[in-house]
Order: structure tokens, then sequence, then C-alpha cells
């Protein structure tokens, strides 16, 4: 097990996902603020939020629980890229680095989770 979260290289691509999901978001329409914008902005927070706390937890279930959560997180946050794009919001390039960013991050956690529950069996 890894001695911090801060080592873990998904959780930092889960801070810098979060931080340009706040700077790209900045030019979407102010009167979307508290629609899609917060949405978009709670599900990237969410995480490496909960890579951090699955990372904390004692046990492995619990660690498995809570990357199963920043997976659900990152599938939400996906969707409201994609609801983002369909409404024109940013700049198209600024978005699909953000898409990429999350797929990869996607991956991380997918083999995370794999990798948790092929411990688990044996």
């Amino acid at each position: 097990m890894v001695k911090s979260y801060r080592e873990l290289i998904v959780w930092q691509k889960g801070i810098r996902l979060a931080v340009l999901v706040y700077e790209r978001s900045k030019t979407f329409p102010r009167e979307d603020l508290y629609g899609l914008t917060s949405q978009l902005r709670r599900a990237a927070i969410a995480i490496p939020s909960k890579i951090a706390e699955g990372t904390g937890r004692l046990s492995t279930p619990d660690y498995r629980h809570y990357f199963g959560m920043a997976r659900g997180s990152n599938f939400e946050l996906q969707t409201q890229l994609t609801i983002a794009r369909e409404l024109g919001f940013g700049e198209a390039a600024q978005m699909e680095e953000i898409e990429g960013l999350s797929i990869d991050i996607g991956k991380m956690i997918s083999s995370t989770l794999t990798s948790l529950s092929i411990d688990r069996e044996h």
C-alpha cells in the first residue's frame, strides 16, 4: 500500500482534472453557474477526493468502495462534458483535453479496482 494518497498518479491526475474543469468552466455562460457548471465542478472535485478518502481507509473493501465512488464521479463528469459540448459550452480543444484526462483517469481507476478484486481472490 502507498504511504500517502499524494503518491498516487491517479490522484495527481485527478487534481489536474479538477483544476482544468474549474479553469475551463469559467468561460461557460454566467447564467449556468448553478447548473451544469456547478455539477461539473462537483464531479471533478469528487474524483481525487474519493481516491484520497479511500486511501485513508483501513480496509481493502473500503478502499475498493471509495475507488468505485471515484469511478462513478468520473462517469458523471464524462456525461456532463458531453452535455456541455452539445450545448456549445467551452472551447472544443480545451474540452477534449479534459475528456482525454478523464478517460486516462478512468482507465487507472479500473485497473486499480481490477487489481483489488484479484487480490481479494488470492
